[in-house]
């Protein structure tokens, strides 16, 4: 199953303080299924649910490079060393982080706000927030507009569908080289 998550959701199954998880949204699901990776609370965007634990193990874990992509508005308007810095990696909790794909989609002048599109294959805790509050740009709206090759723009946020044959194939080929 594809999702676009909705701010104010957890990325569980069940929460123990009780906040609406993403689990609510699957209105008909009668399978067990659980998230793949998680979104921050005000994360917008794609979540894969999936009932193969085998699956989710491979798509979540850091060997497999499974790239996860953002649409972030940050505060302020990031320059080129930001992009740089982000490109190369920015130490997080003792580590670098990979080196992020990184583009200023809006470059215009006068604007306060810049938006970058943002290709992390790493998933540490709130790494896009994180990496971005580093180079001095916080994030002001984040939602992740693609999972491995699976996106879609006319999911609205809220809803969900499931995923074709062919695209489960296409994950576990992205795990499975």
């Amino acid at each position: 199953i594809l999702l676009n998550k909705p701010a104010g959701y957890v990325s569980t199954r069940s929460d123990p303080q009780r906040r609406r998880t993403v689990i609510d949204l699957l209105v008909g699901v009668r399978e067990y299924v659980y998230p793949v990776g998680r979104l921050d609370y005000d994360t917008v965007g794609l979540l894969l649910l999936t009932n193969d634990g085998d699956l989710a193990a491979r798509l979540t874990h850091p060997r497999h490079g499974v790239e996860r992509s953002y649409e972030a508005r940050v505060a302020g308007m990031p320059d080129g060393d930001a992009l740089r810095q982000l490109r190369e990696g920015i130490p997080l909790d003792g580590r670098r982080t990979l080196p992020a794909e990184a583009t200023l989609l809006n470059d215009r002048r006068g604007q306060r706000e810049g938006v970058l599109q943002i290709t992390i294959r790493e998933g540490r805790n709130r790494q896009v927030r994180r990496m971005l509050e580093a180079v001095g740009h916080p994030v002001r709206e984040l939602a992740r507009t693609r999972i491995g090759p699976l996106t879609d723009r006319r999911l609205k946020v809220g809803t969900w569908r499931v995923l074709p044959g062919d695209g489960g194939r296409m994950l576990q080929a992205r795990v499975n080289p």
